[in-house]
């Protein structure tokens, strides 16, 4: 999905086809002040942040999926997939490995810490269905694991397959524990197994036609998203970082306000090219989920430069 509406699309026509929609959860787009309650080591280089509304009452309801975008006091904001219990409106949990300048922030937090947040917003819907095949790459458990809870709640047949580095490097393996003596759960550490070969690999054994949810590395998603569709099974997905732009043409775009004209070549995005002009330009996600880039052009729209690619004015 490049967009938040795209997903909801998709969520809505699958759950209508299911015979099981729900009432939706509308996203949050004021700012909730929290509190870092705990920070608790998850795996190495893991840790996860155990967040209250620094109010108190109860946080906005969310679902598999969805995702928080958190203020760091530095100013920077970032995206991390809830991985708690959407029942629990007390608290919420994320998990962040630590890679680069804003998680190694994020391991800096301490208890007493105050945050902003927005959210929660929801660009990888999690749809009601009979079955269901999980792949989670390393830190990628973190929006899975809530859906496999659900999964395993609501009766469903469903597999998890379950990648990581090593053992150590593997959040979430005690909460898992309580499902692995099902038979439902691969944990499949490259230390034992290899680096998979292939998306059909970690497919094996997935319940015929069930949608495959997965979240991972880049190259695990690719193999996984071109092998799933030889057996027919939907796949929905989120990936660690931005997509490389393929196939693109260059473009210019014209900004009013600095009567600067800047030219982007097919390999890049609007947003990379401007900021080496306007270096303190907004940004976050990248993928165009967030909304954190978007720049009103000339005509009044809105345009999340991170994504568009086409010849443009924009109001900067």
């Amino acid at each position: 999905m490049s967009t938040v509406a795209g997903a909801v699309a998709v969520y809505r026509r699958l759950a209508v086809a299911s015979g099981k929609r729900r009432p939706p959860v509308r996203a949050v787009d004021r700012n909730l002040p929290m509190v870092v309650e705990a920070v608790t080591p998850e795996a190495d280089g893991v840790v996860s942040l155990r967040l209250a509304p620094a109010a108190g009452g109860l946080l906005p309801r969310w679902r598999p999926g969805a995702h928080l975008d958190l203020g760091l006091p530095s100013g920077l904001v970032r995206q991390y997939s809830l991985c708690g219990h959407p029942d629990d409106r007390t608290h919420y949990r994320v998990a962040v490995r630590r890679i680069g300048e804003a998680t190694a922030e994020v391991h800096s937090l301490r208890e007493g810490t105050k945050l902003t947040v927005r959210g929660p917003r929801n660009a990888f819907p999690f749809v009601a269905s009979e079955r269901y095949q999980f792949v989670a790459g390393g830190i990628g458990i973190t929006p899975i694991l809530p859906m496999v809870r659900a999964a395993a709640a609501a009766g469903a047949d469903w597999r998890l397959v379950y990648t990581g580095r090593d053992l150590a490097s593997m959040p979430f393996l005690g909460e898992l524990g309580e499902l692995t003596g099902s038979g439902r759960v691969w944990i499949r550490p490259d230390t034992e197994y290899g680096i998979p070969a292939s998306g059909a690999e970690l497919l094996d054994g997935a319940p015929p036609g069930a949608p495959v949810y997965a979240c991972g590395p880049i190259p695990m998603l690719t193999g996984i998203r071109l092998d799933a569709a030889l057996d027919g099974h939907p796949v929905f997905f989120e990936r660690f970082s931005t997509p490389p732009i393929v196939g693109g043409k260059p473009y210019r775009v014209a900004l009013r306000r600095s009567g600067i004209t800047v030219d982007v070549p097919a390999d890049r995005s609007t947003l990379d090219v401007l900021r080496e002009t306007l270096p303190g330009l907004a940004y976050s996600c990248r993928q165009g989920f967030c909304g954190t880039c978007e720049v009103p052009s000339v005509t009044g729209e809105g345009v999340r430069i991170c994504v568009d690619r086409c010849e443009i004015a924009l109001d900067l």
